[in-house]
């Protein structure tokens, strides 16, 4: 499926749960109209990796996800060898000269793809998503830069692979460290943080069956001032989504100090912050409830 507009965009991801305000709906249709990476920075929870899921179901393509952590390297990215496979080839075929069995355990059925080479290999296209990019080592972010430079990869045994289709590339980072000038360049650049307090209400009348608009206001207004506390983590749109759902599990209708004292561990999660925001709960809950 191709986006013919921003506001079709907008639309889209509204009917599969994602509500994007008009920056991230231009910035997703120049992705795909220009076939260009997306970089979406913004705080843990935002909905950085759901708006990459909900890309996949409004275009009707498959998600193919490469998680970034620490020590990340081309083998687990890109691809590897299938060594105990090649171990038992190579016993099986002892008697024959080792050009011949070299040529045999470097082909295409010994090779094992990983996310990046899965993406570009793909004869239909896809939503490749490059999870916490800013957790790789410079090493590896190269290695990314390479790929979607050209979309291609080269295997030293078996040649140039090329990638048939273009994917629809989002590589996500909470801004743990600085990216490189030349990855933010190949990418449109989008950052999102936390919400207005509209919007989030907007977003758990979504994505929370059965709460009511006014409890939705309620939450929504009082997780906005708990962020504008001093906190070691402010809480994310997925922890206000996850408080809602515990609210309506104990059929809580109103929320007042002793509410939110009894279920702040669900939104906070650190000790600190928790009695940090406990101490200001008097004032907070009365001007978000009145």
């Amino acid at each position: 499926m191709s986006l013919p507009d921003p506001t079709e965009v907008r639309s889209a991801l509204a009917d599969v749960g994602y509500l994007a305000d008009d920056r991230i709906a231009q910035v997703v249709f120049l992705a795909d109209r220009l076939a260009k990476p997306i970089l979406v920075e913004g705080p843990a929870g935002v909905g950085k990796t759901e708006l990459a899921k909900a890309l996949a179901t409004i275009t009707d393509r498959r998600l193919i996800r490469l998680q970034c952590y620490e020590g990340l390297d081309e083998s687990k990215a890109l691809y590897e060898w299938n060594y105990k496979k090649q171990l038992l080839r190579i016993q099986a075929d002892s008697d024959k000269d080792w050009t011949e069995i070299e040529e045999d355990i470097f082909a295409e059925e010994f090779l094992l793809a990983r996310p990046l080479l899965e993406a570009i290999r793909s004869d239909s296209p896809v939503v490749l998503l490059i999870d916490e990019v800013d957790r790789v080592e410079i090493e590896t972010e190269a290695l990314l830069l390479e790929i979607l430079s050209d979309f291609q990869v080269s295997i030293p045994e078996l040649g140039t692979v090329s990638a048939t289709t273009t994917p629809l590339v989002v590589l996500t980072s909470n801004n743990t460290r600085e990216l490189s000038e030349a990855l933010k360049r190949r990418c449109l650049f989008l950052h999102i943080s936390y919400p207005e307090a509209e919007r989030e209400k907007e977003i758990l009348l979504h994505r929370v069956p059965g709460i009511t608009e006014h409890m939705a206001t309620q939450i929504a207004r009082l997780v906005r001032s708990i962020r504008g506390m001093d906190l070691k983590k402010s809480p994310s749109v997925a922890e206000t989504i996850d408080w809602a759902r515990t609210l309506l599990a104990l059929s809580i209708e109103h929320i007042d100090e002793k509410v939110v004292s009894d279920t702040l561990h669900v939104l906070l999660k650190y000790q600190t912050d928790i009695e940090k925001a406990t101490k200001a709960l008097g004032a907070t809950v009365s001007a978000a409830v009145s």
